[in-house]
């Protein structure tokens, strides 16, 4: 039995782009490898000069063994403990993966007669993309293009960013808030904001407008509402759009995404699967800080490898939500 072997490297300490003009985070996949690197500058793939952690996760058939033996080249390199989280390598078995990806090795991991092969192939590009983004090609803790030039110059980790949420006054729907002549006025406006170059965003919005008891109505405070519709629906996904609006005319609707899934307590989240078994997917979030929804959170998993709900969680956004 074989199969492939998504495996992720993650670093304790990463160190981010301080440039203006370079972008806030990173998403790049190169063949059977994949990076995401964070506004912080924390890259999922592995974080040079800093501990570098390697985790292993399994796809089978049967209920995953506790205990898989590591070989590179046919040389064994001891066993690694699982449990429903995956397993950690020791430092020994971090290193000589981390040497064994950048060339054509046969890299495997058994249990009795169960065999998971991992792939090689992009991990050098999917790590000089990591080196490039942290500043660290020349340096000698560069994991590909290693060199002489000094540590120091290497910029430093970006704190993570803080957002103090907000309380709001509920979490039910209540369509009391606006008489049925107020809603339709409401999607009016809501319906300009969705219209573009390219026609509507939402192409089940003008259906779904029609019905009377919509769109869904909930009070954030005194002031203000939170408004959503179904947006778009598609065959393993649908999302709804969610706006912020005044809970008198004029309603000045301000959309927050085209994307939504549920809401509870401020937050707004967003699940979107790349295939039907939901083995790669795409989550966001956005927290009501008092006037506005921030995008609190974002994270990306484009390889679909079989395992469901994905085996990694590759965020791209992070911040510090404080209640």
């Amino acid at each position: 039995m074989m199969n492939k072997l998504p495996i992720a490297l993650c670093s304790v300490l990463a160190a981010s782009m301080v440039h203006a003009a370079e972008p806030r985070h990173v998403v790049f996949s190169h063949f059977d490898w994949e990076l995401v690197c964070d506004n912080t500058g924390t890259c999922r793939a592995a974080g040079p000069n800093t501990p570098v952690e390697a985790e292993l996760q399994v796809a089978s058939a049967d209920e995953a063994p506790a205990r898989v033996a590591m070989r590179i080249d046919g040389k064994p390199l001891g066993d690694v403990s699982l449990n429903k989280a995956g397993g950690k390598l020791n430092i020994a078995q971090t290193s000589a993966l981390l040497a064994a990806v950048r060339k054509d090795s046969d890299i495997q991991w058994t249990s009795g007669k169960q065999r998971w092969v991992l792939s090689s192939t992009g991990a050098s590009a999917v790590l000089l993309k990591m080196d490039e983004y942290q500043g660290r090609i020349g340096t000698p803790g560069a994991l590909v293009r290693k060199g002489t030039k000094a540590e120091a110059a290497v910029p430093m980790p970006t704190p993570v960013p803080v957002l103090k949420a907000a309380r709001v006054t509920g979490d039910d729907v209540d369509q009391g808030l606006l008489s049925k002549k107020q809603r339709r006025d409401l999607l009016a406006e809501l319906r300009r904001t969705l219209v573009d170059k390219d026609g509507l965003l939402c192409p089940d919005f003008d259906e779904n407008a029609q019905d009377p008891n919509k769109p869904d109505l909930r009070r954030l405070s005194r002031q203000q509402l939170l408004v959503s519709l179904t947006c778009w629906t598609a065959a393993y996904n649908s999302a709804d759009a969610y706006w912020v609006v005044n809970a008198t005319p004029p309603y000045s609707p301000v959309l927050v995404t085209t994307n939504g899934n549920e809401y509870a307590g401020g937050v707004i989240t967003a699940y979107q699967r790349g295939r039907g078994l939901g083995d790669c997917t795409n989550t966001d979030s956005w927290t009501w800080d008092g006037s506005k929804f921030q995008h609190t959170e974002s994270a990306i998993s484009e390889l679909c490898k079989g395992f469901p709900g994905g085996a990694w969680r590759m965020p791209s956004l992070t911040v510090k939500v404080i209640r």
